[in-house]
């Protein structure tokens, strides 16, 4: 043999040296408790080249343990971490901020951070978002505030999506602007309202004096609170009969919003949104609140930053998105990346329809140029080229992909494989909506509709603007129901859905939709059935015949005893056969449907003969019970 080489003996010893036996008896190189690094929705082919195995041994060491997973598809973050316990390894799932983070600094990209140093900061508007219950005010404050009144096309009156104005006042003769981030009131916009907290500097809280606190408003309180932004709350309707703002002060009170009045350090302005009354003393308060607990400064002299408010389809612009700078200053012609949507700045224009050419700081813009539209609450950042910004757009839209794939894969082991190979009750739905923000919240909403195991809810596909012809095909493969929300079809795609038969529903109230949608999932659960005794019979005599088998002679006790019922046979008030059938009933000499209480009849219980004097025959009926 030549010197320096290895026998195919030692090359096979050394191998098996390095592994050790796993699940199943399939040979794993082991782990020494490392801490393995994966995506959300990671397969396991990135886990077997982060270990340096064969995805297919991985394959196997999951269907021994009870999972049947292939080496491309996408999992769970649990199955992850049952196959890192399984060889050792510590599986840590990075979340989508700290992979996003990683992302970025892939790209020398730093977001969330002001460039510079002190000296490179300018005090800044400050951001607030106006939240509370529903119909107790909140847009007509707005509509107040900017003199535009947007409630009118609002449907049933609920603000059905979010948008971002700036108003200018005067503070110690100094003009100071405010951008005020109008959040929709309706409760299955909480996800909405809870990223506006987070984007936002102060929470403006409107409570009805005449209404109180009410479930919304406890709801809006905490997410300002879980944001750690200061509170201004102003008590609306102190024009209607019955206002009390002392009431609201100390219901409030309950939720650690302390007026000033009452030694403590929120203030409260009591307002008529409706009159137009202290409303520039709100905005006092605003600015005052801004300056005392907050230091409100950025660099405008980077490149900008900052969120996506909403988004929509435009017929003649495309993609609109309204986005808020937080720092830097946003350009016409800047490459600009949102969420997996990404672009050039082409036009932005300002809440009048203006064009502008920047953005500083705090200022709200709709922004057009984007190739797809950014998702509501999206980060947005303006790179340095456009092949940048697709490059980013694309890695965010694939780890979303994944992400999502392996939260729908339902999980299946080999005990319930029989049960996931049966036909299971699923709702399709397609949701096409005006914006973004709507087109979230709906399906937020949609999701956390409870009916039961049964019946699965699945939203295959959603997009902002109207119903294409694509939608309509891809309805008719998967057979799904389209949801339009303040959109329609468009085109041909009318004539294509009568055509197959897929059916298009029009909403433009955010309840109705819920509401149909649960009625639809209820209406498709398997039927309940409960048991409805029908009566007893007692048997007073039993008859033994060749042809017919035993012959119970019976005392009719109480109800009736109806042929072809379900029967029981109970001896000393004990169940001995169950699940029997009323196979044949006479009366006298003649057959008979039914014998009713008081009467005597002869039966038989199909082949069950063990049948003796002095059992008790009851007899039942299953009827659907009613869903509540």
């Amino acid at each position: 043999m030549r010197k320096g080489r290895k026998s195919k003996r030692a090359k096979r010893q050394e191998f098996e040296s390095m592994q050790a036996p796993s699940a199943g008896g399939v040979r794993l190189p082991r782990g020494n408790g490392e801490t393995i690094k994966l995506a959300r929705g990671a397969s396991l082919t990135d886990f077997a080249d982060k270990i340096g195995a064969n995805p297919a041994s991985l394959v196997q060491v999951l269907f021994h343990l009870g999972e049947m997973v292939t080496n491309t598809q996408s999992v769970s973050d649990e199955i992850l971490e049952l196959l890192g316990s399984e060889m050792n390894y510590v599986v840590q799932v990075v979340s989508p901020e700290e992979e996003d983070r990683e992302l970025l600094d892939s790209f020398s990209i730093s977001y969330g951070e002001d460039a510079g140093g002190e000296d490179d900061l300018v005090v800044r508007p400050p951001v607030v978002t106006v939240m509370g219950h529903v119909d107790h005010g909140k847009t007509r404050l707005l509509d107040t505030i900017r003199k535009e009144n947007v409630m009118g096309g609002e449907a049933g009156g609920i603000t059905q999506h979010i948008g971002a104005y700036q108003v200018v006042t005067e503070l110690e003769g100094y003009e100071r602007p405010i951008t005020f981030i109008d959040t929709p009131g309706h409760e299955a916009f909480t996800a909405m309202r809870a990223r506006g907290a987070k984007s936002t500097d102060i929470a403006v809280i409107v409570v009805a004096a005449d209404d109180g606190v009410m479930p919304q408003t406890v709801e809006a309180i905490n997410h300002a609170q879980a944001a750690d932004v200061p509170v201004v709350v102003a008590v609306n309707k102190i024009d209607k009969e019955g206002a009390n703002p002392d009431k609201i002060r100390q219901q409030l009170t309950e939720y650690n919003l302390v007026a000033e009045e009452y030694g403590g350090d929120t203030m409260f302005v009591d307002i008529s949104a409706k009159q137009g009354t202290n409303i520039d003393q709100l905005l006092e308060a605003i600015l005052l609140t801004a300056d005392a607990s907050l230091d409100l400064r950025a660099n405008p002299n980077m490149e900008a930053q900052g969120v996506a408010i909403e988004a929509h389809l435009d017929r003649g612009r495309g993609p609109v998105a309204t986005v808020l700078v937080q720092r830097g200053t946003l350009r016409v012609g800047d490459s600009i990346v949102a969420g997996d949507a990404s672009g050039r700045v082409r036009r932005m224009f300002d809440e009048h329809g203006e064009d502008i050419t920047e953005a500083y700081p705090s200022r709200p813009v709709a922004v057009v140029g984007f190739t797809s539209v950014p998702g509501a609450g999206d980060t947005f950042l303006v790179v340095d080229e456009d092949r940048v910004a697709r490059q980013i757009a694309d890695r965010r839209r694939a780890r979303e992909r994944n992400a999502e794939l392996a939260s729908r894969r339902k999980r299946v082991s080999l005990e319930d494989l029989d049960a996931a190979l049966k036909e299971t009750n699923q709702l399709n739905l397609i949701i096409k909506g005006d914006n973004s923000g709507t087109v979230e919240a709906l399906e937020d909403a949609l999701m956390k509709i409870e009916v039961g195991d049964d019946v699965e809810l699945r939203v295959i596909h959603r997009g902002v603007g109207g119903i294409t012809e694509g939608d309509i095909n891809l309805a008719i493969a998967d057979n799904v129901i389209v949801l339009g929300f303040n959109v329609r079809a468009e085109g041909k795609a009318t004539e294509l859905a009568n055509r197959e038969g897929v059916e298009i529903r029009y909403y433009s109230v955010i309840y109705q939709a819920i509401d149909e949608i649960e009625q639809a999932l209820k209406g498709m659960l398997k039927p309940e059935y409960e048991e409805a005794v029908l009566g007893h019979a007692e048997v007073r005599q039993v008859f033994r015949s060749s042809r017919f088998g035993s012959i119970a002679g019976c005392l009719v006790m109480d109800g009736i005893i109806r042929r072809n019922a379900k029967a029981r046979l109970l001896r000393d008030s004990v169940v001995v056969a169950e699940n029997l059938s009323i196979n044949s009933l006479r009366r006298v000499k003649d057959d008979v449907v039914e014998v009713r209480e008081g009467f005597e009849c002869g039966l038989t219980l199909g082949n069950f003969n063990d049948i003796k004097d002095g059992d008790m025959i009851e007899t039942y009926e299953l009827r659907e019970k009613p869903r509540a």
